[in-house]
């Protein structure tokens, strides 16, 4: 099958007004011409990724406001391209030359929160923290926390199949996607999924659209899944005099059956960059710092066993933390990590590559070797439970050179992670950034038929056109 082409953005001047068609269906002010406010919605927070100038930015408040602009975009064939926050780290959100981006922002709506069905309705603009709260008054949990959480959408979240911290014991966010009310590329609304605890009627088209990153619907209504709210967590920090010593630990921990809420890594480089940013008092003597961290009815006797696990694979200290509060500033540092390897240069690359536990020190061992080959800094934090690695490319934006080797170091990092039976990407979604190296990695019969289901349900290839494939 031939590559979906995107449609030319000037065959909307020849085939009539776009902001006039636009306005006749949305009030004056949801739809943003201003180039000095368009501008500002075109990129999301990755770099390396190119971004045209979108044509109009509009901000729906209703669902059939979001028909309205599918219908004109499919019959003046002009792209469109949706977006929550701009929390993104692969590209997905960026405009292209002449589109319409569709901010869901301003559907920011809980619509219903139930605690006999353990769910949630929410609009795409909801942030992650708001139901976080808000289903905590309900005694429920929302688990998906991605570290961008006070900020990111619920949205975007279901468009690139975000993780976060908990992942290891609760899964990502496609685990709590039931059900989905999706606007098609012709403007049509379909319901997927359901709102029940079980269902296995016909395809599973929910999970279709989650990580889809906007190229296949706009997701206007969420079904989530909740749990009841867990008891407050302990975390343990350990000190290693190794990365590959610290890896040893999760693989003996997860092997003897544990089952932490988080279990997370710092690589030196990166406890340094938080304790310059934030003043945290991280040890820096340290080569790598685990955190561990337990929300059982009795979290003190697990984060013991554990301890002990991290001392018997080479840790020089373990100190458990005696409370919430301290175990709430450890995990502010692990959530300040990437914010605080990008003050190192100013830019950074953040990779996302994801291995199976078992490969994890071999994974750390090779972004060691890697940074060294190209005389940078690249800091690793990690979802270590799961093996979700984030190498984190520190580069000098200005620099040619640096980068351009921060680019190939970057490449080079996907490719291990490929080499030893991993991911490209774990939770933040291929966008622009990772297209050539998905083809590498689900191979060609693999694209052939992704490409099927993006033509199926974007004929015209107006939906975020140029992401994923």
């Amino acid at each position: 099958m031939s590559r979906i082409e995107a449609p030319r953005s000037e065959d909307a001047v020849v085939t009539g007004d776009l902001t006039g068609r636009l306005l006749a269906g949305l009030p004056a002010e949801a739809v943003l011409t201003d180039p000095g406010v368009t501008a500002s919605y075109s990129h999301d927070m990755a770099s390396f990724c190119p971004a045209g100038a979108p044509a109009v930015v509009v901000l729906p408040r209703t669902v059939e406001q979001v028909q309205h602009v599918m219908r004109v975009a499919t019959e003046l064939r002009v792209p469109v391209v949706p977006q929550g926050a701009r929390s993104g780290l692969s590209g997905a959100a960026n405009a292209t030359d002449g589109c319409i981006v569709l901010s869901l922002t301003k559907m920011d709506r809980i619509l219903e929160i139930s605690p006999v069905d353990r769910i949630a309705v929410v609009e795409p603009g909801v942030i992650n923290a708001t139901l976080s709260h808000a289903v905590e008054e309900h005694g429920l949990y929302y688990p998906p926390d991605p570290s961008s959480w006070e900020m990111c959408t619920i949205g975007g979240n279901i468009g690139t199949g975000s993780g976060g911290l908990c992942c290891v014991k609760y899964g990502v966010t496609a685990e709590y996607v039931l059900g989905l009310d999706v606007v098609l590329a012709d403007g049509r609304l379909m319901s997927t999924g359901r709102r029940t605890a079980k269902g296995v009627a016909g395809y599973d088209l929910t999970r279709l659209f989650v990580g889809s990153e906007g190229s296949l619907g706009i997701v206007v209504r969420a079904v989530l899944a909740l749990r009841p709210k867990p008891p407050q967590q302990l975390v343990l920090a350990a000190e290693f005099p190794s990365a590959t010593a610290a890896c040893a630990a999760v693989c003996r921990i997860m092997e003897g059956g544990h089952v932490p809420s988080l279990l997370e890594l710092m690589d030196r480089t990166t406890v340094k960059a938080v304790n310059d940013l934030a003043h945290m008092g991280l040890p820096e003597t340290t080569e790598a710092l685990l955190l561990a961290a337990f929300d059982t009815p009795h979290p003190a006797a697990d984060l013991a066993a554990v301890g002990e696990l991290c001392e018997a694979a080479g840790a020089t200290q373990v100190v458990p933390a005696d409370d919430a509060a301290e175990s709430e500033l450890l995990l502010q540092a692990r959530r300040l990590s990437l914010t605080a390897l990008e003050a190192v240069k100013g830019t950074t690359m953040i990779d996302d590559v994801c291995v199976p536990r078992s490969r994890l020190g071999a994974m750390l061992e090779g972004v060691e070797r890697i940074a060294a080959k190209y005389g940078l800094t690249i800091g690793v934090c990690a979802h270590a439970g799961d093996g979700n690695t984030h190498p984190t490319v520190c580069f000098d934006a200005q620099d040619a050179d640096e980068s351009r080797r921060a680019r190939e170091s970057f490449d080079e990092i996907m490719a291990l992670g490929l080499e030893l039976g991993g991911t490209i990407t774990g939770e933040h979604g291929v966008g622009v950034l990772k297209k050539e190296w998905l083809a590498r990695e689900i191979g060609p019969v693999g694209v052939e038929m992704q490409r099927a289901v993006k033509q199926a349900f974007d004929p015209l290839g107006i939906l975020n056109p140029g992401k994923v494939l």
